[in-house]
């Protein structure tokens, strides 16, 4: 009976990380409380997660990833190496790739796509190509440098916290790196072989601050008492050909009209749906004597400043923003800026900007003074695109962000602290230092993942308790067994990665370590074979998120910014992960061998 409380509770944590009905902190929570209610975990394992070495060491690496975010000191570098060396494109991009990749293996892949976007963006411009020829393999080089270390995805250090766990044992700093590396370099060769010709060329030119266009964008217009469209047709004061807009709806009376417009008389209160430029969107609310509606009015005093300029921002996961309105969050005054429109997924949204709650990795249209769009750039939470100036950090320490990272890392490599006492020492080192201040470092951390993991952490015990594990084990090894005895440990390993790989696009990576951790270490002992190299096979396949934008947060972040459609991820991100599978296959047998299980 456990088993199948425990098996509905799974099916119904994947439909609700798939849907997004809830957001996924709160499904993991709903998970947890299902697991306290039917008795399958004690309150002391539930509350287990929130202690974890894993949560803790994670939750410090956002705040290190922040003190070197706030230091600029990786945009400094990059953008000093492709000086040197932008005689050639495709050198200085493999290059530069290349980096970021080293980057990630021991900061948070998240933050460095949160860095290095405005960046790639300015490096698109420089060599006149389409962002979305970039952006793409900027998340895909961070997935693949994350794979090169322990602490360089969270995935890897949910595994290794399972296993500790569960047998006692620890995955090495740079054990991941024995293959990891092989991955990183097969996927960067594939990036600029056949990634390259696959990866569109839609967005012709990036959306930095002094070229980003709002063609294709739409905004609303409220027509004033003493508009002289009262009383006339858009066809009368000739809006399309005047202004080089497009009017596609008039909203009035809380109807919307949508046809013979250019016919239709116009009366005070009417509101206009408009798409076009910013520049005619000035002219068409001058001359015509017109209201834009935005989350507030601009006033003409505003339109008129030359300091204003527009930009694009992105939404961060961790956001004050998040899960409001533009009206609730009051963004006009507390930003001094507004919203022009707001695009999510590929999608722009057109209507009604004010009581659209935002999600993580929505990207906002904003214009406002050029000191304010600047302040936003340095704000927890959001990206602002087409950022291109990068230098050191005036603090006296600004050093000290780096120094920790490494000392924490080496640490742990020579097994002097465990990792997680090394960042705790980090974070202790740059508050003391006043590097970052406590409220900085509260505000940097991701707390919707380290609810996710904390919450369903968990999970992993549940699912060893009620056998589970076990019932799945003999399900597949039944199959497996059909097979020539020398070719079951491959079998094996193909059929983990494979199930590994394909339940991480669709769910969270997070809850997908959790469910395959335990499942495969008891896969492992009933096969009679050391888990080691199937533990690595889950580790490397949960973070093998390529062909679909929802499989991991930094696909999701380039998204929108890349005008890419979901096709563009399967279409490069199958190949790629297909290729990566039949590397592993044949390579992890090789550096952790296959050994029996005497007795």
């Amino acid at each position: 009976m456990e088993i199948i409380l425990l098996g509905a509770i799974i099916v119904i944590a994947l439909v609700l990380f798939i849907t997004e009905f809830f957001p996924i902190d709160v499904t993991a929570l709903v998970v947890l409380g299902l697991l306290l209610i039917f008795g399958l975990v004690t309150p002391e394992q539930s509350l287990s997660g929130f202690s974890n070495p894993a949560v803790i060491t994670i939750g410090c690496l956002f705040i290190m990833s922040y003190a070197l975010q706030k230091s600029h000191v990786l945009e400094y570098v990059i953008i000093n190496i492709n000086k040197i060396i932008d005689q050639s494109q495709t050198l200085g991009m493999a290059v530069y790739l290349f980096c970021i990749g080293i980057a990630s293996a021991v900061v948070n892949n998240t933050a460095i796509v949160a860095i290095f976007m405005p960046v790639t963006i300015r490096l698109a411009d420089k060599y006149n190509i389409s962002p979305s020829k970039v952006l793409i393999p900027l998340s895909y080089a961070a997935i693949l440098g994350g794979t090169l270390t322990l602490v360089g995805t969270s995935t890897n250090l949910i595994v290794n916290s399972v296993l500790v766990v569960s047998t006692g044992e620890s995955l090495g700093m740079l054990e991941f790196a024995k293959f990891g590396i092989i991955k990183f370099v097969v996927g960067l060769i594939y990036i600029f072989t056949i990634g390259h010709k696959l990866l569109p060329s839609r967005v012709a030119k990036s959306s930095s601050i002094t070229d980003y266009s709002l063609d294709g964008y739409l905004t609303e217009f409220k027509i004033n008492e003493n508009s002289p469209l009262c009383g006339r047709t858009l066809l009368d004061r000739k809006i399309n050909e005047n202004y080089d807009v497009i009017v596609l709806d008039v909203l009035r009376g809380g109807e919307i009209i949508t046809s013979n417009l250019r016919s239709l008389i116009l009366k005070e209160g009417d509101v206009l749906f408009v798409k076009g430029s910013f520049e005619n969107f000035q002219r068409l609310k001058e001359i015509e004597n017109l209201a834009l509606l935005t989350d507030e009015k601009l006033t003409q005093e505003e339109l008129e400043q030359e300091d204003h300029i527009l930009a694009e921002c992105l939404v961060t996961d961790n956001s004050e923003l998040i899960g409001q309105t533009l009206q609730e969050a009051n963004f006009r005054r507390t930003f001094g800026s507004f919203v022009l429109a707001i695009r999510r997924e590929g999608e722009v949204i057109r209507r009604k900007l004010t009581q659209f709650i935002l999600k993580p990795f929505d990207t906002l249209l904003v214009y406002g003074p050029k000191d304010r769009i600047n302040q936003l750039s340095s704000r927890e939470g959001f990206i602002v695109l087409g950022k291109v100036d990068a230098s050191l950090d005036s603090h006296p320490l600004w050093w000290l962000s780096i120094f920790t990272i490494l000392f924490a890392v080496i640490m742990a490599i020579f097994k002097i602290i465990p990792i997680v006492v090394g960042v705790i020492l980090g974070v202790i080192a740059l508050l003391l230092a006043r590097v970052i201040t406590p409220n900085e470092a509260y505000s940097s951390i991701h707390w919707q993942v380290i609810i996710v993991i904390a919450a369903f952490l968990p999970m992993g015990a549940a699912i060893q308790k009620t056998g589970l594990d076990k019932d799945i084990g003999l399900f597949i090894t039944n199959i497996i067994t059909m097979f020539p005895d020398h070719l079951i440990p491959y079998i094996l390993l193909a059929v983990i990665y494979l199930i590994t790989m394909l339940l991480t696009e669709i769910a969270s990576n997070v809850a997908t370590a959790i469910i395959m951790t335990p499942i495969t270490l008891k896969l492992a002992e009933q096969a009679s074979y050391e888990p080691l190299p199937f533990i690595f096979a889950v580790c490397y396949a949960a973070s093998a998120s390529f062909i679909t934008p929802v499989g991991y947060q930094t696909n999701l972040m380039v998204f929108g910014p890349g005008g890419y459609k979901y096709s563009d991820y399967i279409k490069v991100g199958l190949p790629l992960g297909l290729i990566l599978w039949i590397v592993s296959v044949i390579v992890i047998p090789m550096i952790w061998e296959f050994k029996k299980v005497v007795g």
